[in-house]
């Protein structure tokens, strides 16, 4: 009878730790990057922020409490990618993460601009290594009066696959706070948003890396732009996360056969 008392009971707690195990899996998986602001060991470099539904740009796609954001209100000279050039402008890069060889790089992006008819502002994502050489131009969003805003035109290839692949701006003087006082402006045709894109690039080597957002006015300081992002994961993990983690898989099994070792050891000492 005691073995297969202890016997049911040990198969219904290893059934109990086993769905604990899972849901705080899922409440790890489920945390959120930014809902309680841009993560400490990210740097920031301009105008930088996080914000829920505001404006134009709706609650982020994840179900985050917030999404990320740059603009180039208030930024800093020199911030244009090379070749393409820019005035001022805001660059966020994340803390460094790891991945493994065939590994997505997922995330979300909303590019909002104030700018129009030839004043060509734009918005990038780049993927780099840990010291900070380029791997991959993500995407580029790009003020333009006619055609596609994604990908941008006159700016380098991308190399992730966007859902839609490419995108027009949904016209009209778009009100957005990150763009300060320009926010529901319009300077001529081309100013908007895109809405949300999808965007999915799958890493072709382990290794450890950095991923950079960016955006800059062009040619001139004024009818500012900005762009938003959310629901970054590598292999469906949230990267850069300093509000919480995935528990690694040695450490809840660990925590398992803990807890069952001393349930069997209470046991042995009431029989």
């Amino acid at each position: 009878m005691f073995i297969n008392d202890w016997s049911a009971k040990k198969l219904g707690l290893t059934a109990l730790l086993t769905t604990s195990i899972f849901s705080l899996s899922g409440q790890a998986m489920a945390t959120h990057i930014f809902d309680t602001g841009i993560p400490a060991d990210w740097d920031c470099v301009g105008n930088c922020g996080v914000l829920g539904a505001n404006g134009v740009v709706t609650a982020a796609p994840s179900g985050a409490t917030n999404y990320g954001w740059v603009a180039s209100n208030t930024g800093i000279t020199g911030l244009g990618l090379a070749g393409i050039g820019g005035t001022d402008g805001t660059r966020l890069r994340s803390s460094v993460f790891s991945s493994g060889a065939g590994d997505d790089l997922v995330f979300n992006f909303n590019y909002v601009t104030s700018d129009g008819s030839g004043f060509a502002d734009y918005a990038w994502s780049r993927l780099l290594d840990d010291a900070l050489n380029e791997v991959a131009v993500l995407f580029t969003a790009r003020t333009t009066p006619g055609g596609n805003s994604v990908p941008g035109f006159g700016m380098p290839a991308v190399a992730a696959t966007m859902s839609p692949a490419t995108v027009t701006i949904v016209p009209g003087g778009p009100a957005w706070s990150p763009l300060g006082t320009y926010s529901g402006s319009c300077f001529s045709t081309g100013c908007g948003y895109t809405d949300w894109v999808e965007a999915t690039y799958t890493i072709a080597a382990a290794g450890n890396y950095i991923l950079e957002f960016g955006v800059v006015d062009w040619s001139d300081q004024i009818y500012d732009s900005g762009l938003a992002f959310d629901g970054i994961t590598v292999a469906g993990v949230p990267i850069g996360n300093s509000n919480g983690s995935v528990p690694e898989p040695a450490s809840v099994a660990l925590m398992g056969l803990g807890l069952i070792g001393l349930a069997a050891a209470r046991r042995r000492k009431t029989a």
